[in-house]
């Protein structure tokens, strides 16, 4: 996987996986989980996609199982949504 190095020194992988329009909150859970098994170290989500809860799950199973080192998750946020209410949101979804 290849990865670029922000300002900040962190590593952002270049390839991710996306849930836009997974709504079933199952499918989104099970495809996030299975993203991160087969290697998948970004996970792209919104506010919007009503799913974020699923992907919070799956993330903390993934932890669970050890398989998630290294993992970011990355959301959207709009320029009329509240940013601290975005970030209190993203924080307990994951």
């Amino acid at each position: 996987m290849e990865f670029k190095t922000l300002q900040n020194g962190m590593k952002m992988p270049m390839e991710g996986f996306g849930v836009f329009q997974v709504r079933d909150k199952a499918e989104c859970k099970e495809s996030v989980l299975n993203a991160i098994r087969a290697g998948y170290r970004l996970i792209d989500t919104a506010a919007s996609y009503t799913n974020e809860d699923a992907v919070g799950e799956a993330v903390r199973e993934a932890i669970a199982e050890g398989s998630r080192e290294n993992t970011e998750v990355t959301r959207s946020v709009f320029p009329f949504t509240n940013m601290a209410r975005s970030l209190v949101k993203l924080r307990s979804s994951v």
